[in-house]
């Protein structure tokens, strides 16, 4: 790989190891690599060559490039700007709604705002977890059979594949939504 790559490779190895429960032996026995290495790779002390690095995606049953993709940016900030104008309205009639993504590219994490008269008539089932944040207004959930009320301050989390719809209830409701991003498999830490 690149010095000047970017992209922190270690904890996407280390996430697709977990996922698969694997041990970092049985990873070195498949790969041909040592575990030092291994594990010097997870915690971010080596860079693997590409050579290497294609080696330890066959062991772990990927590719190269869908490590790079999943790996974590290095000490990435990014302010996303809200492109309206403070004084601007925030919408064009009683009835009408905005979705804007607060997270830019190909995060872990998604950030969505909703605002407006939002009605989601179809249900959602996310792979991994998601946090819905009332910000203004009232929203009314339904969760796997079940109705919730959430007012301005309140959240529900939902782990992933609980299927659920939302509608907003006043009118200027604002949601953010925060998950876990689709292409991360988010693994519970068993060594409780």
């Amino acid at each position: 790989m690149d010095e000047k790559e970017s992209f922190r490779v270690g904890a996407a190895v280390r996430r697709r190891r977990r996922s698969l429960e694997l041990t970092l032996a049985a990873v070195a026995a498949r790969s041909g690599l040592s575990v030092p290495f291994l594990s010097q790779v997870e915690n971010e002390r080596a860079r693997p060559s590409r050579a290497s690095l294609e080696k330890v995606a066959d062991a772990l049953g990927t590719t190269a490039v869908e490590l790079l993709a999943a790996a974590d940016p290095a000490c990435t900030v990014d302010v996303v700007r809200d492109e309206l104008p403070t004084d601007a309205p925030r919408t064009d009639g009683p009835s009408a709604s905005r979705v804007r993504s607060l997270v830019r590219g190909h995060q872990q994490l998604h950030a969505t705002e909703f605002t407006g008269d939002h009605d989601t008539a179809r249900e959602f089932q996310h792979r991994n977890d998601e946090v819905l944040y009332v910000a203004d207004g009232a929203v009314e959930i339904e969760a796997e059979g079940r109705a919730y009320r959430l007012g301005r301050g309140d959240t529900l989390y939902l782990t992933g594949g609980v299927r659920h719809r939302w509608r907003a209830t006043e009118p200027d409701t604002r949601v953010l939504v925060v998950a876990v991003a689709e292409h991360i498999d988010a693994v519970q830490d068993r060594r409780r």
